[in-house]
């Protein structure tokens, strides 16, 4: 019952004369005259605010609160008291009552009360529905046992502050292992900051992480909060950490060692307290190597390594994660879940999944939108990226150059899952010219045109 209030006193003049007042100001009221009465009315309906006195005939108010707050924690309880004393509001306030309001009651004081109870509560229940929406978004859905196993691992480390580094493959889910460790923390309350190490250019990544001050460089018109600044009490989750240049990386490492720095342009350094979660899909071992990653730095972040398993390692996980994308993207685009028959499962767990659970993903999205039956058969599927290792074993080509651009075809298709669709990183993957992969692709009907800005 929405803006409800039940009054809760054993003075029938005080009960009459508030109902009176409350009903003016558009609350719907109700009233009991004890604690016994406080709890038989909330077996019929719940109420969002309770007006209940200290002083009752049997049950008094702070046993009755205590059983109101276990059995009804989303209904504001306002505690009113003509003999009441700091001993007493102190207790009804850790039992949970939202305020205490003495009598003689003031009609507009009490009014306020109410009408601030129920606006905390409302805030309240937002934030538990946006929270409950949040682990859901970041859910890390799976059965099998590297999953559970992985689960069991960030929940022993979640509590800590020692520094982890996540790796895997791109599109195994990294940022949800990196979710997760904040949610499980002692800083889960505080800002959880993300940051693409690969997305970022160079000449700007300092600024991302350190800020600049207003005048710091061209272009800079007014001082910036960085990512270190933001995450201050809480997590900053430095995603492709292995594609950070040398020159920031001794940067980074120095606020690692200190906890303190220096904003682009400042001349007075920051500190902070920051949990720091780092990921990588590639092996910095191979990077420390050929120079293109700091060792030390490498074993600050090392402390508690993580790796995301996957999916064609997990496809027992496939069909739980068919569903999971089904359901969400059913409700988001308002649609009727779809029904995948026997074959279309079969065919979608026999597939390698170059681009992981991204990939997956992407397919049942893609199906939810562009569908219209509910029924979905194997032929409803898109065409899937397949690896080398899934080419046909039989010789059904009609010529070597049909068999050699199949090859070649899927080939491609690999590398470029890989590097999620990007040409410029695929190409040097390759070792081939960017224009060359280009006219490649085209000529193989890749439907791969780069987008506007791409390099």
């Amino acid at each position: 019952m929405p803006n409800s209030v039940l009054i809760v006193d054993d003075e029938a003049g005080i009960r009459r004369t508030l109902a009176g007042v409350l009903e003016d100001e558009g609350f719907v009221v109700e009233t009991a005259a004890s604690g016994e009465a406080c709890l038989e009315a909330f077996e019929r309906r719940v109420y969002s605010c309770v007006l209940l006195d200290v002083w009752l005939p049997g049950m008094d108010g702070i046993e009755t609160l205590e059983k109101l707050r276990a059995a009804y924690p989303e209904t504001a309880v306002l505690m009113i008291s003509g003999h009441g004393n700091i001993e007493t509001a102190v207790r009804a306030t850790r039992l949970g009552a939202l305020d205490f309001i003495e009598k003689p009651l003031q009609i507009e004081r009490t009014v306020i009360a109410i009408s601030n109870a129920l606006r905390q509560r409302q805030l309240e229940a937002d934030n538990q529905r946006l929270r409950e929406q949040l682990e859901d978004e970041y859910a890390m859905v799976g059965e099998s046992i590297s999953m559970r196993a992985l689960r069991q691992q960030l929940a022993l480390a979640a509590p800590t502050n020692g520094r982890v580094l996540i790796y895997g493959e791109s599109g195994t889910g990294k940022e949800l292992a990196a979710h997760a460790l904040h949610r499980l923390s002692r800083r889960a309350t505080l800002p959880f900051v993300e940051l693409n190490c690969a997305a970022i250019p160079e000449e700007l990544i300092e600024s991302e992480l350190f800020g600049h001050t207003k005048g710091a460089f061209t272009g800079a018109t007014q001082a910036k909060r960085g990512k270190f600044e933001q995450a201050d009490g809480g997590t900053l989750f430095l995603d492709e950490v292995g594609d950070m240049s040398l020159k920031v990386q001794a940067k980074v490492l120095r606020v690692l060692e200190e906890q303190r720095f220096e904003p682009v342009g400042a001349n007075a350094t920051t500190a902070v307290d920051v949990r720091i979660i780092a990921a990588t899909n590639k092996r910095l071992d191979e990077e420390i190597e050929r120079g293109a990653f700091r060792a030390d730095l490498f074993y600050r972040l090392n402390v508690i390594p993580f790796e995301v398993p996957p999916l064609r390692e997990r496809v027992e996980d496939v069909p739980l994660l068919i569903d999971y994308f089904n359901q969400k993207y059913s409700a988001e685009y308002n649609r009727a879940p779809k029904i995948f028959e026997p074959e279309a499962l079969d065919l979608l767990a026999a597939h390698q999944w170059p681009g992981n659970v991204r990939e997956l993903r992407n397919i049942v999205e893609r199906v939810v939108i562009m569908t219209a039956r509910t029924i979905i058969r194997a032929e409803d599927l898109p065409a899937l990226t397949t690896t080398d290792e899934a080419l046909p074993t039989r010789f059904t080509f009609a010529s070597y150059k049909e068999g050699r651009d199949a090859f070649e075809r899927n080939y491609i298709l690999r590398k470029l899952a890989e590097c999620e669709g990007n040409i410029t990183r695929t190409a040097e993957a390759m070792g081939y010219d960017r224009s060359h992969l280009y006219r490649r692709m085209k000529a193989l009907g890749i439907n791969g045109k780069p987008a506007t800005g791409q390099n």
